[in-house]
């Protein structure tokens, strides 16, 4: 299209200053200190953000605390169990990319409406299901929607707060997920203790029926980002408006693909450690610790002080430097728990770290992905990149159960987490860093 309207070479100006200009130095500072200095519209955003993430967390984790009740109640194989977790995670990779597709196309605040009400009920679905394939359906379905809601939320959010302080805000937002795995926790013991376990197991996924509400409260206080408004009014003056392949365009090609090779690793390292330690420890180690209420708080209280050390770090090392230490620590920590032999009180203490590395390394994540794409196709380039990662990173837990047939699960789980954060450690270091980037300056 004819780009010479006045508006046009105006907008084409100032991105073209905006690129050559050095990121904002102004980083760092306290983890909470910026919450004093935003405003109402930031604050709601950011509310809005973390409840959601919160309550998406609380409603992911529900399947892994039913699965034994499952099994004894439908008879169903722990095959057929994994089938579920595997189904919803590639379900919330396509749920994540056209979130992205659409939050660029009808705004991000929407989309995070629908995306939120989507998992909420069918989460609530799931508690109603009679039989195995019913329950697949409910849950890859809830999939859809748990993956759309962390594109449209971190899109968003990275998108509302300055950027000196955005990898924190998002960061923040980000350890949300922590707290719903222990929200999530503490309601299964409650449920399971005063009903039934026939009757406890749908009560949980009924009380995922609760973040609907929160639908509300984003529909009455959260507006629509001022840079995302800007860019919507720019398009509806020239008629350019962005086609959802244009992140695979020869500009933004190079960045799609080292972004989804980063997010590969993360999660790729993440299921590998996460799916088999369990059953490795369980059955080659004979620990018994990890089947203990104390071990899972041990490693979801890590995960919540790692969301927020790298929400910190990622401000204040840069976003490159804090993937690759995380990365390097999640490294060592698979080591640790494939190589050393260790007692249970030690396989105790190391539950901190494992959830330390592994999940904080998510941290920073959503402000590096709201960084590297400009603002047209911003939802559409952070959804694929974050949800293809998820959608191939699902299949290592597979690859390992099968590579462990001739060297060990041990030794699969460690060759697999190594592959994978080596995957990102490189991805990272070809991709520029954008700490303090202001986010015109990501301008197509």
């Amino acid at each position: 299209m004819d780009s010479k309207t006045p508006l046009a070479a105006t907008a084409a100006h100032a991105s073209a200053v905006a690129d050559t200009a050095p990121a904002s130095s102004e980083t760092g500072g306290s983890l909470i200190a910026w919450y004093g200095e935003a405003t109402s519209r930031q604050k709601r955003a950011f509310w809005s953000c973390k409840v959601g993430y919160m309550l998406d967390g609380m409603d992911t984790q529900m399947l892994s605390f039913v699965i034994p009740t499952l099994v004894a109640t439908w008879g169903i194989s722990l095959a057929d169990a994994g089938f579920i977790g595997t189904l919803t995670l590639l379900a919330s990779a396509l749920g994540g990319w056209v979130a992205g597709i659409l939050s660029d196309r009808i705004g991000r605040v929407r989309t995070l409406q629908l995306t939120v009400l989507w998992f909420a009920v069918f989460t609530g679905l799931c508690g109603l299901a009679q039989s195995y394939h019913q329950l697949l359906a409910a849950r890859a379905l809830m999939g859809f929607g748990f993956g759309g809601e962390w594109t449209a939320g971190a899109v968003l959010i990275g998108e509302v707060i300055r950027a000196k302080d955005r990898g924190k805000a998002v960061g923040l937002v980000q350890s949300g997920w922590a707290i719903g795995w222990g929200l999530t926790a503490i309601l299964y013991s409650v449920l399971f203790s005063v009903l039934p376990a026939d009757m406890a197991w749908r009560a949980l996924f009924l009380v995922g029926l609760l973040p609907a509400l929160l639908v509300v409260v984003i529909r009455r206080y959260v507006k629509e980002p001022d840079v995302y408004e800007k860019e919507k009014a720019a398009q509806a003056a020239t008629s350019d408006r962005p086609g959802f392949m244009e992140i695979f365009s020869p500009k933004l090609l190079s960045t799609t693909i080292r972004a989804a090779l980063l997010t590969t690793g993360a999660q790729g390292g993440y299921y590998a450690i996460t799916t088999w330690l369990p059953t490795f420890l369980k059955t080659e180690r004979h620990l018994t610790v990890m089947g203990t209420g104390g071990y899972l708080a041990m490693i979801i209280f890590g995960s919540w002080v790692g969301y927020l050390s790298s929400s910190y770090l990622t401000d204040r090392l840069g976003r490159k430097p804090n993937f690759i230490l995380f990365a390097v620590g999640s490294m060592a920590i698979a080591f640790a728990y494939t190589s050393l032999s260790m007692t249970d009180s030690t396989m105790f203490w190391l539950g901190f770290p494992l959830g330390f590395f592994a999940s904080g390394i998510f941290s920073g994540m959503g402000a590096f992905l709201t960084e590297l794409f400009p603002t047209r196709v911003r939802g559409s380039g952070q959804g694929f990149c974050y949800n293809v990662g998820r959608a191939i990173g699902a299949l290592f837990p597979f690859l390992i159960g099968a590579l462990s047939k001739h060297y060990g699960l041990g030794a699969s789980i460690g060759i697999f987490a190594a592959a994978a954060y080596g995957v990102l450690i490189i991805a990272a270091l070809t991709l520029p860093e954008t700490r303090g980037r202001e986010l015109e300056a990501a301008g197509a």
